[in-house]
């Protein structure tokens, strides 16, 4: 057990300015996008399959990057505060003050992409599957900075590598589930994925087995999430976080199954 060093919440300060940790892990994660995919697009197989160039990749990062944040943040507004945003809709835009919601966010990018391959006549589900792969790593470095904030604790343990939040108020060692969830969602899936799509699959398999293996993940790593405060328990001892899984991982699996049979 050890207690969480609570780190300043600037990692990098020059003068006037300002950059956060969870600020600093939004910009690797989108570079990391970035870089996966023009290596990708470097190598045949992913290039004639996404049919993509280069500058398309690019304007892509854009397009992504504007959906994950409007819709992370509606996301949350919608699926964990509706009361209060609805009272207070104008906060909203604080995106400053914190929370977004991963589910949300998936929302908002599929709807982006969707809206930059009708605009570029591109095929949908061919783009997603080359989207996919490079998303988890982007999803770990989220995850490292909710543990650098201190947010997002665990559930209460006995565990050996419980860790005490100070941020939670009390002096209960907690899992680490954003280090779980670091591990799953992010490390776990990007290999799983990278190695899954780095064989020809049927159109829309990459994107199911990203479905599917994040609803999963996410599924198993809430268990040692402490629910919300304002929201606790959903529905049968469930978090909002796993019953947003479950239709995620139905769409996994219509995916997957129908690529199998294309």
């Amino acid at each position: 057990m050890f207690v969480h060093p609570q780190f300043d919440p600037i990692a990098i300060s020059i003068g006037p300015l300002a950059v956060r940790w969870y600020g600093l892990m939004y910009l690797l994660a989108f570079a990391g996008f970035y870089l996966l995919g023009r290596y990708r697009l470097g190598r045949e197989h992913f290039s004639r399959n996404s049919a993509l160039t280069v500058t398309e990749h690019e304007d892509l990062l854009f397009w992504g990057a504007i959906g994950v944040v409007l819709g992370g943040r509606l996301g949350y507004a919608i699926f964990y505060q509706p009361g209060y945003y609805l009272a207070h809709p104008l906060q909203v835009l604080e995106l400053w003050k914190g929370g977004m919601s991963f589910h949300g966010g998936l929302l908002g990018v599929v709807l982006a992409l969707a809206l930059f391959c009708a605009r570029r006549g591109k095929q949908f589900l061919r783009v997603m599957d080359f989207v996919a792969p490079l998303v988890p790593l982007g999803l770990a470095a989220g995850r490292m900075g909710n543990f650098i904030n201190g947010e997002l604790w665990g559930r209460p343990t006995d565990l050996p590598w419980g860790v005490v939040f100070p941020q939670a108020g009390d002096a209960l060692a907690r899992h680490p589930s954003q280090l779980y969830q670091f591990a799953g969602e992010g490390l776990l899936l990007f290999a799983l994925l990278w190695w899954y799509s780095s064989r020809p699959r049927g159109v829309g398999a990459v994107s199911g087995m990203f479905l599917l293996g994040y609803a999963v993940m996410r599924f198993l790593a809430e268990f040692g999430r402490q629910p919300d405060a304002f929201l606790g328990f959903v529905l049968e001892g469930l978090t909002m976080g796993q019953i947003l899984s479950v239709p995620m991982a139905l769409a996994g699996i219509w995916l997957l199954a129908r690529a199998r049979r294309s």
